[in-house]
């Protein structure tokens, strides 16, 4: 499959510990409050995961608990079959945590609506399930 892709990087700083953020995404109760919509997520390596309604799917490929979650990730409305990666590195960054974010192989097309999706989407209703804002 020759598909033109992207990577994307993000950091973000949320107040809260990092073992707080592993579980708001690994979790699917909270994951499901955070986004207000449907998560299964199996919390383990080899597990599956559909998220936001069966937007997007893919597998747990390693964790690391309160430091690293890497996942092969499909959005429902990209070609069959193809799949990118998504790693989130936490660190403890005095009061906050660190979210080191890395989304391999966004297709080309996508990559503007993932990029804001990620932001609007996940990182600022985490944030303001975390903090309580």
């Amino acid at each position: 499959m020759n598909i033109k892709t992207k990577n994307l990087k993000q950091i973000i700083l949320i107040n809260s510990t990092p073992k707080e953020v592993f579980d708001a995404f690994m979790d699917q109760k909270k994951h499901s409050k955070f986004t207000g919509t449907k998560a299964t997520i199996e919390n383990k390596v080899g597990g599956k995961f559909s998220v936001w309604d069966d937007y997007a799917t893919g597998e747990t490929l390693e964790l690391v608990p309160d430091k690293k979650i890497v996942q092969s990730w499909r959005a429902s409305d990209w070609p069959e079959e193809y799949l990118s990666k998504i790693i989130l590195e936490l660190s403890f960054s005095g009061k906050s945590t660190k979210l080191r974010f890395t989304h391999k192989g966004i297709p080309e097309e996508s990559y503007s609506e993932i990029k804001q999706g990620w932001i609007d989407y996940y990182w600022n209703p985490m944030k303001k399930m975390l903090e309580g804002k």
